[in-house]
C-alpha cells in the first residue's frame, strides 16, 4: 500500500535523523575576557572597569546562556544627575584577531553589529512562545493520529489476504515496528513540549529576576544585573560599548575564545 510505504519512509528518516543528531563528536563553549580597562581578578574571575563622564561601568563574563553570552553588569552614576539605564544600551561589534572590524554577512558593507536583548521586550514574548509551542503539539498529534489510522488500515488489509507462514510473520514484525515508531514519536513530541515549556519558564524567570532592567539611577547610587548579548562564533574580540544618550559611552574589550571539547558519552 502506498500509504504505508510513505508512513516506513517517514519513520526510517525520523530514526535517521535521531541517530545522526546524537552522534556529535564535539560540543563548542563561549569563554570571554576583559582585555581593556582596569582589569583586575575578583575571586577567580577577570572583572574590569571602565568610566567616562561620570558614568562607571564594571563587567565581567559571566557565562554562556542557550543564544546569548551574557555579562554581569554594575553600572554607576557618579554624575550629579538621574540617568537613565537601559541594558539594551549595551552594543557590541564584532572584531577579527587583529582586532579588525568583521563585516556583517547579511550586508557586507556594514560591520558586525549587534545590540543586548532588551529583558521587557523579551519577557513580553514568552506568551506568545508557548501559544506557539501548543500549535506545535496540536499540528503534531493530528499528523501521529493519521500515521496510526494509516497503519491500522494497512495491517487489517494485509492481514485479510489469505499468505503464507512466513509472509504473516513479516507482516506482523513491520506493523509491530510501525505502531512502536508512532509510539516513540509521539513521546519525542511530548517530550519536546516539555522540554521547550520549561525552557520558556526559565526565559521568563531570566529576563524578569536576572536580567539588568531598565530603570532611573539617581546620583551615587549603582545596579547590577545580567547583560544578554547575541553570539557572534567569527569574533575574536567584542568591542562593547555602553551608550547612554547625550552622555557617555563607555567602551570594554572582551577576547572571545571558542573552546571545543569532545561530547561524553552518556553510560547505558
Amino acid at each position: 500500500m502506498k500509504t504505508f510505504s510513505t508512513l516506513k519512509l517517514f519513520l526510517a528518516t525520523g530514526l535517521l535523523v535521531g541517530m545522526l543528531s546524537s552522534c556529535a563528536p564535539t560540543v563548542t563553549t563561549y569563554q570571554l575576557k576583559p582585555v581593556s580597562g582596569d582589569v583586575t581578578m575578583i575571586d577567580g574571575r577577570s572583572v574590569t572597569k571602565a568610566e567616562e563622564n561620570g558614568v562607571g561601568v564594571v563587567a565581567s563574563f559571566e557565562r554562556e546562556d542557550l543564544e546569548f553570552v551574557t555579562l554581569d553588569i554594575e553600572i554607576k552614576n557618579y554624575t550629579n544627575q538621574p540617568i537613565e539605564v537601559n541594558p539594551a544600551d549595551f552594543r557590541l561589534v564584532a572584531l577579527g584577531a587583529a582586532q579588525d572590524t568583521l563585516s556583517d554577512p547579511r550586508n557586507p558593507a556594514l560591520p558586525l553589529h549587534r545590540v543586548a536583548a532588551d529583558p521587557t521586550y523579551e519577557a513580553g514574548r514568552i506568551g506568545f512562545k508557548r501559544k506557539q509551542e501548543e500549535k506545535r503539539l496540536k499540528r503534531a498529534k493530528v499528523f501521529n493520529t493519521i500515521l496510526m489510522v494509516a497503519a491500522v488500515a494497512s495491517d487489517v488489509s494485509s492481514s485479510s489476504r489469505s499468505r503464507s507462514y512466513g509472509e504473516y510473520v513479516n507482516n506482523r514484525i513491520t506493523h509491530n515496528v510501525a505502531y512502536q515508531g508512532i509510539a516513540i514519536k509521539r513521546a519525542i513530541d511530548y517530550g519536546t513540549f516539555s522540554s521547550r515549556m520549561q525552557r520558556y519558564d526559565y526565559e521568563e524567570y531570566r529576563w524578569r529576576e536576572l536580567a539588568l532592567r531598565a530603570n532611573t539611577l539617581a546620583p551615587g547610587e549603582s545596579v547590577r544585573g545580567f547583560v544578554y548579548l547575541p553570539k557572534v562564533q567569527d569574533a575574536r574580540y567584542l568591542a562593547i560599548s555602553y551608550n547612554l544618550p547625550g552622555r557617555a559611552t563607555v567602551p570594554l574589550l572582551f577576547q572571545q575564545e571558542l573552546v571545543r571539547q569532545r561530547k561524553a558519552r552518556q553510560r547505558r
